[in-house]
């Protein structure tokens, strides 16, 4: 549906309109992407992560999205500083990073992560903890571990829902299940990672069943109203040609289940958002997502990187009127930005007000710091 605007224009601020989901609303449409920053020692988030998110929350971003939590399994992280979901030190940490976004006014939600293959076996904390998968092969379809027993799955989908409650009682305003890039739910999803042949694999439908049952599980710990994201990608981490669904039908399927299970909101992950997903549709990845689901979708992929010199092809970046154009078009509801909010945390505002000029750009130091 498109909605008027003067002269045709799509007006940034239409990015600066609230947004309701349940009982939660959100002051804006921005969200800042979950990205791994690894400055939480022994997993505990301490004061200059609360300072770090709550400068986004007080400049323009509705929603906050942590970096990825680790749940309460050894095998779960490869790196000590990598913050957890568990034990009271740690919550208690996460409880004052969601008292210092409340403050700022915005909303935050915990990204819950088990990484499964993508860690290499002997990774800190817990050296001597196997690596675990659906089938014990990496992303490159090679052996690197033992596939997951039925005790094990089960022990796993009962840490992400304790992990739910935990944010749910640290005062988080709902959670992502990171389910995209190759990360543990995501490795079931796909074929190359899921090779098995019980009720755990099989068709695109069936491999869904592990990530059906952790939203299942998370759902029955935290009641029906507690917003539940999930983050879906074709693509992996080393591997941006792959891809899930090769359809709308086959990728209808993936969401019916997941819908059924109980999940809220759909975090939309692509390179590019602006890029079509199937062949014969203008529809990205977000915009199909939407269109299948009807759900509260977030679009995701190189908001605010116009000028990204690490570009290779000739992509045309469509900028911040593209963005609304189709937020306008009703392709997405909220748009995460990662790399943008990492060079400066006013980015929002900046937009808001007409002071590009002012943008401080994306570094690789901005990425090694906490700022």
């Amino acid at each position: 549906m498109n909605h008027p605007q003067k002269n045709n224009h799509h007006s940034i601020q239409d990015l600066f309109q609230s947004f309701t989901l349940h009982q939660l609303t959100v002051p804006t449409r921005i969200v800042m992407s979950p990205m791994a920053r690894a400055f939480s020692p022994d997993g505990v988030p301490g004061p200059d992560v609360a300072a770090y998110y709550r400068r986004r929350a007080e400049n323009g971003v509705g929603l906050v999205i942590t970096e990825g939590a680790v749940i309460d399994h050894p095998a779960a992280s490869s790196e000590p500083r990598l913050p957890r979901l568990y034990g009271e030190d740690a919550l208690n940490g996460w409880a004052e990073v969601v008292r210092q976004v409340h403050k700022a006014g915005g909303a935050i939600f915990p990204q819950i992560v088990h990484m499964g293959m993508i860690r290499p076996n002997g990774s800190q904390p817990y050296p001597e903890a196997l690596s675990i998968g659906p089938s014990g092969l990496d992303l490159e379809g090679n052996k690197a571990g033992e596939p997951m027993t039925e005790e094990e799955i089960t022990a796993v989908v009962q840490a992400y829902a304790a992990a739910a409650l935990h944010a749910k009682q640290a005062g988080f305003d709902g959670i992502e299940l990171h389910g995209a890039h190759g990360f543990l739910i995501d490795q079931f999803f796909w074929a190359k990672t899921n090779q098995r042949t019980d009720r755990y694999g099989g068709d695109l439908v069936k491999r869904a069943r592990f990530a059906a049952e952790v939203v299942e599980a998370v759902r029955a710990a935290v009641g029906p109203d507690y917003p539940i994201g999930m983050r879906l990608s074709q693509w992996k981490m080393g591997d941006y040609s792959a891809r899930l669904a090769e359809t709308p039908e086959q990728l209808e399927e993936l969401l019916n289940v997941l819908v059924d299970a109980g999940v809220d909101i759909f975090h939309c992950s692509s390179r590019r958002f602006w890029e079509p997903e199937f062949a014969g549709s203008p529809l990205s990845f977000a915009g199909w997502v939407k269109k299948l689901t009807g759900k509260t979708t977030i679009t995701v992929g190189s908001v605010g990187m116009e000028s990204d010199a690490d570009e290779q092809e000739e992509q045309v970046h469509p900028g911040l009127q593209g963005l609304v154009e189709r937020l306008n078009n009703n392709e997405f509801d909220l748009v995460a930005v990662g790399r943008a909010l990492l060079g400066d945390p006013a980015w929002a505002l900046k937009i808001r007000d007409g002071r590009q000029s002012e943008l401080q750009a994306f570094t690789p130091e901005a990425a090694a710091t906490l700022y």
